[in-house]
Order: C-alpha cells, then sequence, then structure tokens
C-alpha cells in the first residue's frame, strides 16, 4: 500500500498543520508522562498557573522516571511505525513489525498487549484472540498515517489505518478508535473542524463496535460521565476528543487532557495530534515544544529525536524534503536594546555566555542545546499571510518569554536568522506592549537601537500596526 503523498500538492498551511500534528503529540506525551497513573487534577496541584520562565512545566519524572521533555511509548511507537512507512515507501507489515521488534527490545514502557503480541517472530503468528485488546495501544501511535495518507481515498487510508492497528490489537475496537482519530486529524489537516463529519465517522463503524462509541463521541459526553477507562479505545478517543473540543487553544486542551488523570500521556498524545493540527505549529508553546525530545532503538541502530528532528519527519512523511538552509552571515550582536534585553543574529548569539536565555526566532540546527534556558518559535519571513496561520500566537508566545525570563533576572537575546524582520517583528511587540508604542514609534525606537533592523515583510508591519495589543501611555 503506497503512500499517496506529493509534496506539491500541500499548501503552507497544510505543512504548518502536519508539524503542528508532530509536534502537538509528542508535547502532550512528553508534558503528560510525569503524570501516568496519577489522580485527576494532578496537574493544576502542580502548577496552579502557567510557568512562563525557566523550562515551563517539562518536569519529567513519572513512573519511568522520564527527562525534562522526553516522549514516551506512545512517540517512539509512532515515530516507529512512520520510519517503517518512508523505508518502504507504503504501508509493509514486515517492515512495520520489524521496527516494532527492534523498538520493543529496549524500550522501558511498553503495554501489555503490545509487548505479548511483539514476542512473536512473525506478526502473522500473533492469535487473533480477541479478549482484551481493545486497549489504546493502536491508537496512540496511529497520527503518522493522518499525514503519509493524507490525499489518498478514505478506503485506503482506513485499511491501512486497521491493519496496522490489528498487528498488536486483534479486537477490531481497537483498529475503528484509530481510524476514527486518523480521519479527524486529516479533516484537521486541511483546515476544516475535526469534528464537523463525526456523526458521519461514527455510522461508518460496523454495527458490532458503533454503539460503543457512539455513546462517547455523539452524546455530549464529558468525564463526569460513565466510560471505559482511558486505558481502553473508547475512553481515550473520547477523553482525547472532550479535551480538544471543550477548549479553545493548543495549551489548555492539554492542560484538559493531564488534569483527567491515570493514562495521561497517551490521552495528551492523541488530544495533542489533533490540537497541533487544529491550532499548527505555531499554537504549541515554544517553552513545551523547545524542550521535547526522545529516542528509540531502529532496526538499524538507535535514533534520537529533537524539536528539528520531529519537524523534518513531519515533512518526510508528507513527501517532502527537509528545507534548505541559507548560510549563516557574519556575526552580528548581541546589541542591548533595553536593559538585560539583546538583539542579534544566528551567529551572534551563538557567542553568547551559556548562562543567557535565547529566544530563537528561526531554525538553529541544535546550536543552543548548551543553554539551559531557551525558546524556539515558529516564524517565517514571507508576507503571504497563510505563511504564519498562527502569527499572533506565536508573537504572544515569543514576547511572553521575553517578559518571563527577564523577570527571573536574566539576559536574554532575541534573534532570527539575520536579525532583521523576525528579530523586529518580536522586539517591536515587546515595545509596543511595554512602553505604549504605536508599530511606527516601536520603529524609530528599534532603528536607532539594532542597525540589523529592517521592515520589509509588510504582514508582519500590518499585523502590528492592526491587530497587536499597545497598551494606552500612562
Amino acid at each position: 500500500m503506497q503512500m499517496a503523498t506529493t509534496r506539491e500538492r500541500f499548501t503552507d498551511e497544510q505543512n504548518q498543520r502536519a508539524l503542528g500534528l508532530v509536534l502537538g503529540a509528542a508535547v502532550g506525551d512528553a508534558l503528560g508522562a510525569p503524570f501516568e497513573f496519577g489522580a485527576p487534577g494532578d496537574y493544576r496541584r502542580r502548577f496552579p498557573t502557567p510557568v512562563l520562565g525557566g523550562r515551563g512545566e517539562m518536569i519529567g519524572g513519572g513512573s519511568f522516571g522520564w527527562a525534562p521533555g522526553e516522549f514516551t511509548d506512545d512517540t517512539q511507537m509512532a515515530i516507529a511505525l512512520g520510519e517503517a512507512l518512508l523505508q518502504h515507501g507504503g504501508y509493509d507489515p514486515d517492515t512495520v513489525w520489524a521496527w516494532f521488534r527492534a523498538w520493543c527490545d529496549t524500550a522501558n514502557d511498553v503495554g501489555n498487549q503490545t509487548r505479548w503480541a511483539l514476542r512473536h517472530a512473525d506478526w502473522r503468528d500473533v492469535p487473533r484472540d480477541t479478549e482484551s485488546s481493545a486497549g489504546n495501544g493502536a491508537l496512540m501511535r496511529a497520527f503518522p498515517l493522518a499525514l503519509a495518507f493524507l490525499d489518498a481515498d478514505d478506503d485506503l487510508a482506513r485499511d491501512v489505518v486497521l491493519h496496522q492497528a490489528g498487528l498488536t490489537h486483534p479486537d477490531p475496537a481497537a483498529g475503528w478508535g484509530a481510524w476514527l482519530a486518523v480521519a479527524m486529524m486529516r479533516q484537521a489537516l486541511r483546515g476544516q473542524d475535526p469534528f464537523d463529519n463525526l456523526e458521519a465517522l461514527v455510522d461508518s463503524v460496523p454495527e458490532a463496535q458503533r454503539k460503543d462509541f457512539a455513546s462517547v463521541l455523539l452524546s455530549g459526553w464529558t468525564p463526569n460521565d460513565p466510560a471505559p477507562s482511558n486505558g481502553s479505545v473508547w475512553g481515550c478517543l473520547a477523553q482525547a476528543v472532550w479535551a480538544v473540543r471543550s477548549t479553545a487553544s493548543f495549551e489548555s486542551a492539554i492542560v484538559a487532557a493531564i488534569q483527567l488523570g491515570n493514562d495521561t500521556d497517551t490521552v495528551a498524545c492523541v488530544a495533542g495530534a489533533l490540537a497541533g493540527a487544529r491550532y499548527s505549529v505555531q499554537g504549541i508553546p515554544s517553552r513545551w515544544a523547545t524542550y521535547v525530545h526522545g529516542a528509540l532503538d531502529a532496526p538499524d541502530g538507535r535514533l534520537v529525536y529533537r524539536m528539528d528532528h520531529l519537524q523534518q519527519f513531519a515533512r518526510r512523511l508528507l513527501g517532502g524534503t527537509d528545507r534548505s538552509e541559507t548560510p549563516p552571515e557574519s556575526p552580528a550582536g548581541p546589541q542591548e536594546v533595553a536593559p538585560w534585553l539583546h538583539a542579534a543574529d544566528l551567529l551572534g548569539a551563538n557567542d553568547a555566555p551559556t548562562d543567557w536565555a535565547i529566544v530563537s526566532l528561526c531554525r538553529t540546527r541544535d546550536r543552543f542545546a548548551n543553554h539551559d534556558i531557551r525558546r524556539q518559535v515558529y516564524l517565517i519571513d514571507e508576507s503571504e499571510p497563510e505563511r504564519n496561520i498562527g502569527l499572533a500566537s506565536a508573537v504572544r508566545d515569543a514576547v511572553d518569554a521575553v517578559d518571563a525570563l527577564l523577570a527571573e533576572g536574566r539576559n536574554v537575546i532575541v534573534h532570527c536568522h539575520g536579525g532583521r524582520s523576525r528579530t523586529g517583528l518580536v522586539l517591536k511587540a515587546w515595545a509596543m506592549r511595554t512602553y505604549g508604542y504605536s508599530e511606527r514609534e516601536a520603529h524609530s525606537w528599534l532603528a536607532d537601537q539594532w542597525y540589523r533592523y529592517a521592515d520589509y515583510n509588510d504582514a508582519f508591519v500590518e499585523f502590528l500596526d492592526s491587530d497587536w495589543p499597545s497598551p494606552a501611555r500612562p
């Protein structure tokens, strides 16, 4: 079953939603991991208010001693599935099985049903006994299929989702739950409300499984209503859908999912994929996305993934290659533009002391991994609105980070590749909010402070002039 993707068919918006889907799943997984098996409400007891400074809420720990920002078996297994698709050029169960078994050999967190199935050298030898196999393991790993088969017809995409689910989870409900999630993700990737066609989707489920899904997806269900545990496919999908459907941002959706307790990493992983596709990569808080990472063993060795690698993974699943990168310019900065706040380009920021906080607005290729406190915000320096579909969220995130890091007494560097347009956008937004400047006043202020600044991006200027809040002057 070949992947039906050609990168040229996809818009910039769909690419940003694809990055959001993969990063969102990994972020939800990593953020939920410390609270796995915990009680409802544990997250807000630990974090009554958002932690905008430091390393945010990425604390690590939990039952398996995860590092801060480390994703778990949910994302590991999804990556194994996606890499198997990429290796074969489509869905091949033998290739998928080899990747699953290589991962399982050294993984420290494997679901009971999955581990039992992967003890068999050949997937064909796994007994088709459906008893106790409707867990959420096939659902949690399915999100790469939404990308790899985004422009495939529904029948092909559904058949692949159902077959991969059955490799380890023979109960048909496990596969149909995975398909419902992938179908909703595909809608979100196309810019549609992922829940608009939910009734028709549930109606397409065979009668033997339909009632159980309808009872938690179509009935106005809330977590206060009876439902199977979120370790099951029904409970996990119901909670993930509720978390995204009942909130208005990526952050609030993930917090709502984790607040439900028990299998928090998996529910937040599924919710994160849905919410990431819905709000795009620019809707994911940088204090979470910057630190997400993990590793797994593949048939040919160990693979490590950080934020940049996860973005590359998403692009490859869409049929593309990694974006080319403009060579760095000669270093500029750091130049102080306000007390403790500095502007720079990529190489200028690279020379900063490691105890300085870095707010990056371009790709960095892990240049700042030795800076414990950092943020990487997704911004594209293009004037077309569709190139930054979550521009307001991204700018607000960057300015909030600057304020929080300054409040901690840190030197803060804001930089992009050349230190010009994106750096100017964020520093002007900060000055408008801090000093009450208009866009033109912020322009004059920054032009006097930072020689690399440029405002050739009309979309950035218009956004600041029309949509960015500027408090009234005292």
